[in-house]
């Protein structure tokens, strides 16, 4: 409520609502509204005991579950996953695998969950540790502990499993196997019954089902529950002032990592994140047009330099669910001409989207709508030539400029599942569209990116022109040069679409002013104590 009320006078105030973020980090003493509501156990309670009441509702309609003798088991991520190597030292704070995480919220390795169709309880299975874990980790949570904080049903020994399925008169276990159509990769935890009933030695047989259980909890995953978008508002919340805090505090000469730094801290300090959505995206001058720059061959290391484009791509992540936002400005915070037609021609092919976002949408004619935009003012800016925007897109030329989708599902996953379901649309293979990780028409509850870009990557724009003359005879090189080693301009805000429309989670300046106004605009503020 309190932040609710926060974010209502913060609309109503004579500044946009992101000059009014914080601008410094406050004391280890101090806690934000949004830290209070994202690491409150009722909030996040409350959400996955309505993330279960629906999963059971379309358990039930999809008529594919036995809904009096049936079973959901799922397995959680376990500790293995985080090790390093071959030693036993944890590579990062643990993150649960997502479906699990969906269904129970546990941020715990090595356990398993299960929901009983017939009495609609979900019940938590634990790890049987032994005496050296409880003097590292400290002596195990009670049983009430996984109940009150998580609104489970119970809390048992993963001993116990099989036996408690079989006082429940389960006769068939639906476990999780499928393909995430936007990765092509596998469930990475499977669960094998029949080797889990030899584990525990139980005598009891269950009929196991591992083709129902994906498409149904995938296609809930797309469509959020209201707790699930209200959550997910205040990710984006933190997000954003994050985003405006590197900008008030950046100076030519910082190195990319520093940016990341600051980014990683605020989103910890302000919310609450000990991991980010993926690994931030950096990238200043010539880099901006490496679209997934930072990664360990490039890791967010050059110092950069007065005059130089950013590309900032940078989202947290808070108990599991992600945020996914790109802003783009010069460092010295004043634009070049150039700079500013580039970053136009983005912010309109964005626009052009946004006037548009309804249920209904489909989401392949918004790609093609953000590329029409853009070659237009490409056209405008004489890069390029001889052409209109129909004969352009005839040729594809938009995949030079933005060789990416305009934006994906958002959710316990950055890139989220349920893109291509097996009821469609299939993958439309035209260049341009096809690297778009969902191509279905737009329902309310989607949370979206949206994330055209205009991008100089030399090496990408020599090789289409290579292979195309008639792509080649519509750049005017001698224009191009200009831009070549700029970089580019991603603008990616995450959207979700409503009843009549779509709402805007992400809270950044939008226009070439608004960012002239706050880049580098640090005034040292102590931050109020909530």
């Amino acid at each position: 409520k309190r932040l609710l009320e926060a974010m209502a006078e913060a609309k109503k105030g004579a500044a946009p609502e992101w000059a009014q973020f914080p601008q410094d980090l406050i004391s280890v003493q101090c806690l934000s509204k949004e830290y209070k509501y994202l690491n409150d156990e009722n909030v996040r309670r409350e959400m996955g005991q309505e993330v279960r009441a629906k999963f059971l509702e379309e358990a039930a309609k999809s008529g594919m579950f036995d809904m009096e003798g049936g079973a959901v088991l799922i397995k959680g991520g376990t500790t293995a996953m985080a090790n390093l190597y071959d030693t036993d030292v944890e590579i990062a704070p643990f993150r649960q695998e997502s479906f699990f995480q969906y269904l129970f919220g546990i941020c715990e390795p090595d356990c398993y969950g299960v929901i009983f169709l017939g009495t609609k309880e979900s019940v938590l299975f634990l790890p049987v540790l032994d005496e050296a874990t409880f003097r590292w980790n400290g002596p195990p949570h009670t049983v009430d502990h996984y109940k009150t904080k998580y609104g489970l049903s119970a809390a048992c020994s993963v001993e116990t499993l099989c036996e408690k399925m079989a006082e429940r008169k389960v006769k068939t276990v639906y476990t999780l196997k499928g393909v995430n159509t936007d990765s092509g990769l596998s469930t990475a935890l499977e669960v094998d019954i029949a080797s889990l009933v030899k584990s525990q030695k139980s005598s009891h047989t269950f009929q196991q089902d591992d083709k129902s259980l994906h498409p149904v909890l995938a296609e809930c995953r797309v469509i959020k529950t209201p707790k699930e978008i209200d959550y997910m508002r205040a990710c984006c919340r933190v997000s954003s002032q994050a985003h405006t805090f590197v900008m008030r505090h950046i100076k030519p000469g910082m190195s990319e990592l520093q940016l990341e730094s600051m980014f990683k801290a605020f989103c910890g300090v302000y919310g609450g994140a000990r991991h980010m959505a993926y690994t931030c995206i950096c990238a200043s001058g010539p880099h901006g047009a490496i679209l997934h720059y930072g990664h360990a061959g490039r890791p967010n290391d050059r110092i950069t330099k007065y005059g130089d484009l950013l590309v900032l791509d940078m989202g947290g992540e808070f108990h599991g669910y992600c945020t996914d936002i790109t802003s783009s400005y010069p460092i010295n915070g004043k634009f070049t001409k150039d700079q500013a037609s580039v970053h136009k021609a983005v912010q309109a092919a964005q626009q052009a989207v946004f006037d548009n976002l309804k249920p209904g949408t489909n989401w392949q004619e918004m790609h093609r709508l953000a590329e029409k935009t853009i070659l237009k003012h490409l056209l405008e800016m004489e890069i390029l030539k001889d052409a209109t925007v129909e004969e352009l897109m005839k040729v594809d030329m938009a995949a030079v400029f933005m060789p990416h989708g305009l934006g994906h599902f958002i959710g316990l996953d950055t890139h989220d599942v349920g893109g291509y379901p097996v009821s469609g649309p299939k993958r439309d293979m035209a260049l341009g569209v096809r690297w778009l990780r969902t191509q279905r028409v737009l329902k309310a509850g989607m949370v979206l990116t949206v994330e055209p870009g205009l991008y100089f990557n030399e090496m990408w724009i020599k090789q289409m022109l290579a292979k195309d003359e008639a792509k080649a005879k519509f750049v005017n090189q001698d224009v191009l040069k200009r831009f070549i080693n700029m970089g580019g301009v991603r603008l990616e805000d995450d959207v979700v679409i409503t009843e009549t429309g779509y709402e805007n989670m992400t809270i950044l300046p939008k226009t070439i002013g608004e960012y002239e106004s706050i880049v580098g605009k640090y005034t040292p503020k102590c931050s109020p104590c909530e």
